[in-house]
């Protein structure tokens, strides 16, 4: 047996459970007190006439057998429980998954090695001028500075989410999505409207557009008829409820959704992520499932932030390169992705994911493209008595709508990456009836958490209609959408939800206009009383 090739040994060594007589004639050691008797069956030997096999003679053995059968034994033991497990092993040493590197040795501590690198492992051995008999008979007091490794100082698990999940045979495999369990436009939009009040339009687009996806997913090419994918870009003014429509979606569907930001993506080789980790992310979030993932839904948020820099003297390595090297993504692709890492590095393991069925939707606020619509507009007609004047759309709340491709390319996009996203719409900014619809309407509503947090203190909170009025008006003037309505609130309600557990009588507490504005108090209901103001009760009217 030549000790120079590794997959030799793995190949000439017997199989788990087989005689070890017929394995290792050759290398048995004459006069062994085991002669003729099947390894490890002692029981078998005492009813033979046979001594049983004692310790010596087998830690002797299995030293001049070699490695190959400790190995080989190590292989075929745990055969059956890796393909009980629904995750791939991964090489301890060049982070490869199973189906890539082939079959692995499983050593102590549940480290795994493919056979490339315990072959080249062996090759350096011989290369080293040391003999590999006093290797393999751990003869190590012959060779200087020589010290063998202890296993136990090595971790060879993995976290599970540098795990890839076992990809089922063909035979085996079901189809990943079922059209019929994705529901209809309208019902997405139904279930939608529950928790997002206002944008009808945006909330019609996305329906569609993810029914229609699925359904291209589902549809076959027999008839030589391919179905594109329709990437989204969706542009609204900040707190209009953009990353929050999506968030809802990925509750909705039974599809993987990974929800990333475009801020922190730079160009390969620079410090930042990588713009392969918006998969990596949807790879997590379908449990490391490839095939989950390549029919999920990426959403990435603040697209705006990696628009072509203006007047730069430096390399741009988070803006136009960003857009480059994200078209292959929107495309379609077979891209080298990272298995829980944003980044690529050598102790990460890897793996392909192709990108032909992945839902790209982009949105950002893109801020200052107002600006370009308004001067696209005052060109049209800036002479005669027709003429528009430069202030009429200064009030406009609704100039995002108006917006074209050609503005969004001026804002600082590359043409290649709008021509990747085909479907462009804007959402609404929100007036102070749409504030006031946030405050109570959907399921998870503002005032519903509060009313939830005092309930815990046995205390009912009300709010007086023109109270919901001026925290809209209040929270308009901040400029910075449905988001301002949680910090007015904070404002008014600290007193209160600080004063409250001091007193066990309150029973209710009522929150008018006044008190709002800071002109007065909210009105305190004693339990079994009758309700009182709270100038009665300068505990309460503390700050005012």
């Amino acid at each position: 047996m030549n000790h120079n090739d590794f997959r030799e040994i793995i190949d000439d060594a017997p199989e788990t459970g087989a005689d070890t007589n017929t394995g290792t004639a050759g290398s048995r050691q004459p006069g062994s007190a085991d002669n003729g008797v099947p390894a490890g069956n002692a029981a078998h030997g005492a009813q033979t006439g046979s001594e049983a096999p004692r310790a010596e003679d087998v830690a002797e053995h299995e030293s001049t057998s070699g490695t190959g059968e400790v190995m080989q034994s190590s292989v075929s033991d745990d055969t059956d429980q890796n393909q009980d497990t629904e995750y791939e092993d991964i090489c301890y040493i060049c982070r490869r998954p199973e189906h890539i590197a082939g079959k692995m040795i499983r050593i102590p501590n549940n480290i795994c090695i493919c056979q490339d690198c315990m072959q080249k492992t062996f090759d350096s051995m011989n290369g080293s001028g040391f003999s590999m008999d006093d290797m393999m008979n751990m003869n190590m007091g012959r060779i200087p500075n020589i010290s063998m490794i202890n296993l136990s100082d090595l971790q060879g698990g993995l976290p599970n989410n540098q795990k890839l999940k076992k990809k089922k045979p063909k035979a085996q495999s079901e189809p990943v999505i079922d059209i019929k369990k994705i529901p209809a436009p309208h019902k997405i939009k139904a279930s939608l409207d529950e928790y997002v009040v206002g944008q009808e339009q945006a909330k019609k687009v996305m329906s569609v557009a993810v029914y229609n996806h699925y359904k291209r997913i589902a549809a076959d090419e027999k008839d030589g008829v391919e179905i594109e994918k329709s990437n989204m870009l969706m542009i609204g003014p900040t707190g209009c409820g953009k990353t929050y429509l999506v968030k809802t979606l990925a509750r909705l569907l039974d599809v993987p959704l990974a929800i990333t930001d475009a801020t922190s993506l730079t160009e390969a080789g620079y410090i930042g992520d990588d713009i392969e980790s918006v998969v990596s992310k949807l790879l997590a979030a379908a449990d490391n499932d490839v095939e989950r993932a390549e029919h999920g839904i990426i959403f990435i948020d603040e697209i705006d932030k990696i628009a072509k820099k203006r007047n730069t003297n430096q390399r741009d390595v988070s803006g136009e390169s960003v857009q480059q090297g994200m078209l292959k993504l929107l495309e379609g692709a077979e891209v080298e992705v990272p298995v829980g890492a944003s980044s690529k590095n050598a102790m990460v393991p890897m793996t392909m994911v192709n990108t032909k069925n992945i839902l790209f939707i982009c949105g950002g606020a893109f801020p200052e493209l107002e600006e370009i619509i308004k001067e696209r507009l005052n060109q049209e007609a800036s002479i005669g008595f027709r003429a528009k004047l430069k202030d009429e759309y200064d009030k406009d709340e609704n100039l995002l709508s108006k917006v074209t491709v050609e503005d969004v390319r001026k804002f600082g996009m590359i043409p290649e990456f709008l021509g990747r996203l085909p479907i462009l719409f804007t959402l609404e900014p929100l007036s102070e009836d749409t504030l006031v619809r946030i405050l109570q309407e959907p399921k998870n509503a503002i005032l519903k958490q509060y009313e939830k947090l005092l309930a815990m203190d046995e205390v009912k909170l009300a709010f007086d209609e023109d109270a919901l009025r001026a925290i809209a008006h209040k929270a308009k003037e901040k400029k910075v959408g449905a988001r301002a309505l949680r910090a007015v609130i904070e404002e008014f309600m600290l007193d209160i939800m600080y004063e409250i557990p001091k007193d066990d009588n309150i029973g209710m507490v009522t929150i008018t206009k006044d008190y709002v504005e800071k002109k007065g108090s909210p009105v305190i209901t004693l339990r079994g009383c009758i309700g009182i103001g709270s100038t009665e009760n300068p505990q309460i009217a503390a700050s005012n």
